[in-house]
């Protein structure tokens, strides 16, 4: 049956006819849907795990014990991830293992615009690189097949692009592979010095026998053009965009294997062409390949290693004569990203900003709280950053330091990364203030539950991890619980909790306001006899309010009613609609 899927989708549904039984992934844009929807099908076990190292190693315990598996991740995800991959590189697998990563060029919603494919070739692992839907899901089937064969993990490379993409796809049966047997085998599994010095000459061997294939594979294919006054090597989203600006032009290699590539494949092409080009997002990647085999080629002088490429700039850079699109008479203001109405974390960051104390942020909605009119964050970094940072901001500066400085980091985060920095915050004991950002969800990335909401991937209960008692285990005596949304009282705590002699953990308990099972009060009412055009209540940089004729205006439709522009007012125009209770 054919169907229009998006990228993600198609890898899960590439899985499920694979025979693939096991999944455990930590949710990241752009790959977070891969595993949502795996969990659809009720003959895959699909699982978040609290971070991507654990995703990683309970993917590699599954294939151990006899089934396909496998875990998704985005790039950043892919460096939590960088022990078990490299070691799992040694070991190969039993049944198949495919590790999912999805990079992000263009920054879209990432810290950073890595380049994954430089991991495959650095733990020397094969990677697969779709350029849409219908291959997504070819390229998940063909990954375990490599995988059984050449006794390895396959990393399958997605991209936004292609990640959120829709493209016709003609789906297939599940076919379910005989479970293989569990065989006990120290020399291939135990990776203590002796086997693995064993190991690695396998790992040379295969990568070798994986280049061998790669010359005949058809993923690895060449279309030809009438001009060979250039011919192009590219792969993945910079393939479509070199179909759709310059069509059947020039000869293209597309490469379907990133790494290991082939060899003689490229230098033959190369010989048929009078120039060649690679077309490649972010680093050189192919293109310094090709300069390794001794091939003069074009690349980074014409596609820059920044951002994301376009049909536009590929026509302009190799095709000429780009036709302009229409323009609007009037500019379009710039949108930046804020926090929604009613955000919990709102409250908390205008009261950081109000103490004027420094803030180590972390990754999630509350980096937002970078944002002005907030501005109230002062670094941001990586997962579990802000609590190992404020350890050691705090130990290396004086005590007006650690009276002024704080971290804030969210429930998924803090058990992601954050609680082994906690830990060392207690062992070392700095005197450090975390305030734990809990709105009961992993909201960034689109409301995927985590091990302190009590709720499974599928949305069954489960065990609930006590953020307070969490806490208490590890050593942190002074343990408090405020609601955002009382901006007094959480003033009043953050002060008492800087001022302590010991370390501490401030949570920070409110819902996302825009969970489904969330009631709220229904919108503020505003008051144009009362309202000065102090906009004091513009300070918050909620969404739901605005100055209309120098008065506040509150927009009903995105107000939740959670009373802190109330808290603002000093003249009494912001109240609550009485008809609410």
């Amino acid at each position: 049956m054919k169907t229009l899927i998006l990228g993600n989708e198609a890898v899960a549904r590439g899985l499920y006819e694979a025979g693939c039984s096991f999944v455990s992934s930590y949710p990241g844009t752009p790959s977070t849907e891969i595993t949502e929807c795996a969990a659809k099908y009720d003959e895959l076990y699909a699982e978040w795990a609290p971070n991507e190292k654990v995703a990683m190693e309970a993917a590699f315990g599954a294939c151990l014990s006899g089934k396909r598996s496998f875990c998704a991740m985005k790039h950043v995800g892919l460096n939590v991830a960088a022990d078990p991959l490299f070691t799992i590189s040694y070991t190969g697998v039993n049944a198949g293992l495919i590790i999912g990563v999805a990079d992000d060029a263009g920054m879209h919603s990432s810290q950073n615009e890595q380049d994954s494919r430089h991991y495959a070739r650095a733990a020397k692992l094969p990677m697969l690189e779709p350029s849409d839907s219908a291959e997504a899901l070819a390229f998940a089937r063909l990954a375990y097949e490599l995988s059984e064969e050449y006794d390895t993990a396959v990393l399958l490379k997605m991209c936004t692009r292609v990640s959120h993409s829709q493209s016709v796809v003609e789906t297939g049966e599940r076919v379910l592979p005989a479970q293989k047997k569990y065989e006990k085998n120290p020399g291939k599994f135990i990776m203590m010095p002796a086997n693995a010095k064993k190991r690695h000459p396998q790992v040379e061997a295969r990568t070798r026998a994986l280049t061998a294939w790669a010359e005949t594979a058809e993923i690895n294919r060449i279309e030809d053009g009438g001009d060979r006054s250039c011919g192009i090597i590219t792969s993945s989203t910079c393939y479509q965009y070199v179909k759709e600006a310059l069509g059947d032009t020039y000869p293209v290699l597309k490469l379907g294997m990133i790494w290991p590539m082939p060899e003689q494949k490229i230098r033959s092409f190369a010989a048929s062409v009078d120039r060649l080009v690679v077309v490649e997002e972010l680093d050189g990647f192919i293109e310094d390949h090709c300069r390794g085999l001794g091939l003069e080629v074009s690349g980074k002088e014409l596609f820059s290693d920044i951002g994301e490429l376009s049909q536009n700039l590929v026509k302009e850079r190799l095709g000429g004569g780009v036709q302009a699109g229409a323009s609007l008479d009037e500019e379009i203001p710039a949108r930046p990203p804020v926090m929604c109405a009613g955000c919990p974390h709102r409250s908390i960051f205008y009261v950081l900003k109000k103490m004027r104390l420094t803030v180590l942020g972390d990754i999630g909605c509350y980096t937002l709280g970078a944002v002005p009119p907030l501005g109230a964050i002062d670094t941001t970094v990586c997962m579990g950053a802000s609590v190992s940072g404020l350890h050691g901001f705090v130990k290396a500066g004086d005590r007006e330091n650690a009276g002024r400085t704080v971290a804030v980091i969210g429930d998924s985060t803090f058990i992601h990364s954050g609680v082994t920095g906690l830990i060392n915050i207690a062992y070392n004991e700095s005197n450090a203030t975390v305030i734990i950002l809990d709105n009961s969800i992993t909201g960034m990335t689109g409301h995927q539950q985590n091990p302190t909401t009590g709720y499974n991937l599928k949305g069954d209960p489960c065990t609930k991890i006590d953020l307070e008692s969490l806490c208490h285990a590890v050593g942190i005596k002074r343990v408090r619980v405020v609601d955002p949304y009382d901006m007094e009282a959480c003033q009043s705590v953050i002060k008492e909790e800087l001022a302590a002699d010991e370390p501490s953990v401030i949570i920070s308990r409110r819902p996302c306001a825009l969970l489904k099972y969330v009631k709220h009060p229904g919108p503020i009412c505003s008051d144009t006899e009362k309202c000065k055009g102090c906009k004091a209540c513009m300070s918050i940089g909620c969404p739901a309010i605005s100055m209309v004729d120098g008065k506040a205006k509150i927009d009903a439709t995105l107000c939740v009613g959670c009373g802190v522009c109330e808290q603002l007012c000093k003249f009494d125009a912001l109240v609550k609609n009485p008809s609410a209770g």
